[in-house]
């Protein structure tokens, strides 16, 4: 069943929504879209006044601890947390109140992957990959492929996404979530073929964000996936200044799919 699921990005220890392919702050190339007056506490709870389980919390490099710990006191053991995770702090962002820790730029240490890191990772948590989610955000490279793309989406990885990559990993992870990174933020639309596969290849739970506009996409990647891939929707939301769609119609869509 697709569900909408909502995210809290971190940047700067703010909530803001930013265009995904300009993500390096070492650079005036950031984009930003939006940048929110209210704190990451304020948006765990609105998440938890509505039910909306499975929201990912997103640290977008340094000076980000703070808001996050704020986020997850707020709901402990119902938001997923991303961004810096390694197998020295992920059991320490549990014990925190994550229910999930969320792993991308670890894996890849030079660029490639590292099953090694990965178990590290998952044994750092005790085992329990219920604790894990592992994300793929990807950037497209040509007409039908996709490799996963890492420190803030700059660097392109070796790994591709395809159905030999994810079933490799589903035995270590209860989720993946994927970003597209070169649709974030844009509200262009959503990567079609890339959900399409996505439900293709996932046998677990899995997420994609990148280009959500509005309930007509939500729609969309339902009909796409059969209900198997959830989508998260940002910068068009009018609560991070958006116009493309209501936060309270996303909740009522949510409601309607599990009635």
């Amino acid at each position: 069943m697709t569900r909408f699921r909502p995210c809290i990005d971190l940047h700067a220890g703010q909530v803001k929504q930013i265009v995904g392919g300009t993500l390096d702050s070492s650079t005036a190339e950031l984009k930003t879209n939006y940048v929110s007056q209210h704190s990451a506490g304020h948006f765990a709870r609105l998440y938890r006044d509505h039910g909306l389980e499975g929201a990912h919390v997103i640290m977008l490099g340094p000076g980000n601890d703070s808001a996050a710990k704020e986020a997850l006191a707020e709901w402990p053991g119902h938001l997923q947390l991303g961004g810096g995770i390694n197998d020295q702090n992920a059991a320490t962002w549990v014990e925190r109140g994550a229910s999930k820790v969320i792993i991308t730029s670890f894996l890849f240490p030079g660029g490639k992957f590292s099953q090694e890191r990965l178990d590290a990772v998952l044994a750092a948590l005790g085992g329990q990959k219920d604790h894990l989610v592992i994300d793929l955000s990807c950037r497209r490279r040509g007409d039908d492929k996709w490799f996963v793309a890492m420190n803030k989406w700059q660097t392109i990885t070796d790994m591709e996404v395809n159905r030999e990559s994810i079933k490799s990993l589903e035995p270590y992870c209860s989720e993946f979530l994927i970003h597209a990174a070169d649709n974030e933020g844009l509200q262009k639309g959503i990567d079609e073929k890339l959900v399409e596969r996505l439900a293709e290849w996932c046998s677990i739970p899995v997420t994609y964000a990148g280009g959500g506009r509005n309930l007509d996409d939500l729609e969309l990647v339902k009909r796409l996936s059969r209900g198997k891939v959830d989508l998260t929707i940002g910068s068009a939301l009018d609560c991070f200044g958006g116009t493309g769609v209501k936060f309270e119609d996303c909740v009522a869509w949510n409601i309607r799919q599990e009635g």
